[in-house]
This record gives C-alpha cells, sequence and structure tokens, in this order.
C-alpha cells in the first residue's frame, strides 16, 4: 500500500512539473513609454495685438480688422490724464480686448503743442512695427518729461518755438530727455533727426488734429470713440463698461 502510495505521489509530482513547463513564461517587464511632451504641440491662440495696421489718415491700428467694436483714442503725450490712462488701461485692455480679437484699436493723435509733436514724431520712428513699442515707453517717461518742461529755462523754451519743425523738435527733445530715451531704445541721432524731419508725418499728425478739432469736436484727451460715438470718459473703468456693453449689443 505504500509503495502504491508512493507511485501515485511521484505521478501527481510529474504531472505537476509536466504542467508547469507548459505555462507561458512571463516576458520580462517592458519599462512604460515615456509620455510624449506634446506629439503634436496644439496650436498657439494667435494675439491680435501683434496686428498692426496703418489707416488712410496715417493713424496706426491694432488688433483684429474683423471685430464688431472699433475704439479710437485721440491722446497727447504731454497730457497727463492720457498718461495716467497709459498706466492703468493698457495692459488689461490689450490682454482682455485687443489680443481675444473682441476689440480693434486706433491711436490717434490730438497734438497740443511742440513739445507733444516731438514725442508723436519719434514714436513713429520704425513704422508701424515699432510704434506700440515707442509709445510706451514714452508714456512711460512721462513724469520725467513733464518735470523737464516744467524746470527748462525762459531761453530753452525760446528756443522751442524758433525754426522749423524739425528744428525745434530737436531742441526740444534735447531738453525734455526724449533724445535720450530714443537713444536708449536704440535710435541713432541720425535716426532720429530723419524723424523729426519727416514732413509727411508732421503733415499726417496735424491733420488727426484738425480731424479731432473740427470733425469729431474733441475738446480735450483723452477722448474716445466707440464705434464711431464718443464714449463720454477718460478713465480705465469707465470704459471698460462702455466696451462691455458695445460688444453685449453687437
Amino acid at each position: 500500500m505504500f509503495a502504491a502510495r508512493l507511485k501515485t505521489t511521484a505521478t501527481i509530482a510529474a504531472a505537476a512539473i509536466a504542467a508547469l513547463t507548459l505555462l507561458p513564461t512571463a516576458s520580462p517587464a517592458r519599462p512604460a513609454p515615456k509620455a510624449k511632451a506634446a506629439a503634436k504641440a496644439a496650436p498657439a491662440t494667435p494675439r491680435w495685438s501683434a496686428t498692426i495696421a496703418t489707416s488712410g489718415i496715417g493713424a496706426y491700428s491694432v488688433g483684429n480688422p474683423a471685430a464688431k467694436v472699433k475704439l479710437v483714442e485721440y491722446f497727447s503725450y504731454t497730457c497727463h490724464i492720457c498718461g495716467d490712462f497709459a498706466k492703468v488701461g493698457s495692459a488689461p485692455l490689450k490682454a482682455q480686448y485687443i489680443d481675444t480679437g473682441l476689440v480693434l484699436f486706433e491711436y490717434r493723435n490730438l497734438v497740443r503743442d511742440p513739445i507733444d509733436m516731438t514725442a508723436a514724431l519719434l514714436a513713429r520712428c520704425g513704422g508701424a512695427k515699432a510704434f506700440v513699442g515707442n509709445h510706451a515707453a514714452i508714456f512711460a517717461g512721462q513724469p520725467a518729461l513733464l518735470d523737464k518742461i516744467t524746470k527748462a529755462s525762459d531761453a530753452q523754451k525760446t528756443a522751442w518755438f524758433e525754426g522749423t519743425t524739425g528744428q525745434r523738435a530737436r531742441k526740444i527733445a534735447a531738453d525734455t530727455g526724449l533724445t535720450a530715451l530714443m537713444t536708449a531704445r536704440g535710435y541713432t541721432a541720425a535716426q532720429q533727426g530723419i524723424c523729426l524731419d519727416d514732413g509727411v508725418a508732421q503733415a499726417e499728425l496735424t491733420g488727426m488734429t484738425n480731424i479731432a478739432r473740427n470733425a469729431d469736436r474733441v475738446q480735450g484727451t483723452p477722448a474716445f470713440f466707440i464705434n464711431g460715438r464718443e464714449a463720454g470718459v477718460t478713465a480705465w473703468p469707465a470704459l471698460k463698461t462702455k466696451l462691455d456693453a458695445a460688444l453685449r449689443a453687437s
């Protein structure tokens, strides 16, 4: 009996070993494939602030040409309220309305004095693509500009009204720090001189000013027009409310 049990046990063991040999052998573990960071990068959302055009009157517009809301600003570089708007409103206007394609924004000069004309001519150095950066830099430096105007001597101020527009502008730019500001932005004295002597630019700036005063009846700066109608506001929070209302109505 014992021999029979031993034989049976051996038979079971042999069968078990045979069964194990028939089991599939596990393949060695393979490292998980590295996740592809971005198989196909999602297309970047277009930023409409990179789209800059020149209007028929020589003004620069920024944004989606097909935007349902058109915003125009008449401004002056010697207007401190314009400077306040540039400081507070420029960034949210760009991020929330221009970059998103909701608003087309047009910059229009209303030239108030020879200093403003000088700054406006320098802002246009480099054409449309350079304008927005120059514009922002001049407004960022406006406190120093206004301080130098206040502290200028009588002799300096007298010279600002003598000679051609270009000659006046050179004196003003040197005395008010505009020459230094543009030099820091990479413009040579020769390049600045060409911009200050630009008769076409001078005529366009004068033309915009005449349109503001005679056609649009602008009484002061900044003045904003939304789809051709004066907004009647000068500060960013109030303008934002007007833009939102125009977008809802469009």
